[in-house]
């Protein structure tokens, strides 16, 4: 059996009335050697944060190891500059069988701005392993 819960849809970045969706699941600061040659933080680096934060999300509510099997709809809203706090937010949107699809916000705080802002969001897909590496089953989304 599937459980649904509709995906919030993404926020530009100029819409500052929006909180973050899910919950606290990973922070982390930007440094000077995750920026890429216009001293912008990496897409990349932001995105294995991203996943990092789904996977903690993902195995706390599968209870044991899980793996990414899927990235999608990942939308950079704004440029991370360096020094900015990064909190990236989950919020369970799918429970499968053996998968769990994930929405992921990262929102930045940055000393020159009072507020956060969602700077990327994105869907994830885990899927949870048994110890030998074989599909396992997940409990249901809780209410």
């Amino acid at each position: 059996m599937t459980q649904n819960v509709s995906p919030t849809s993404s926020i530009p970045a100029s819409d500052q009335d929006a909180k973050p969706a899910g919950v606290l699941s990973l922070q982390t600061a930007a440094m000077p050697a995750d920026t890429n040659w216009s001293g912008d933080v990496f897409g990349g680096w932001l995105v294995s944060q991203m996943d990092v934060a789904g996977a903690i999300f993902a195995r706390l509510h599968s209870k044991g190891r899980v793996v990414t099997v899927s990235i999608n709809n990942v939308i950079f809203h704004a440029p991370v500059k360096v020094g900015s706090i990064l909190a990236c937010y989950t919020k369970m949107l799918r429970v499968g069988n053996t998968s769990m699809q994930i929405l992921i916000e990262v929102w930045e705080i940055h000393d020159d701005q009072l507020d956060m802002r969602k700077v990327t969001d994105g869907i994830f897909t885990f899927v949870a392993l048994d110890h030998e590496g074989k599909k396992r089953t997940v409990p249901p989304m809780s209410s």
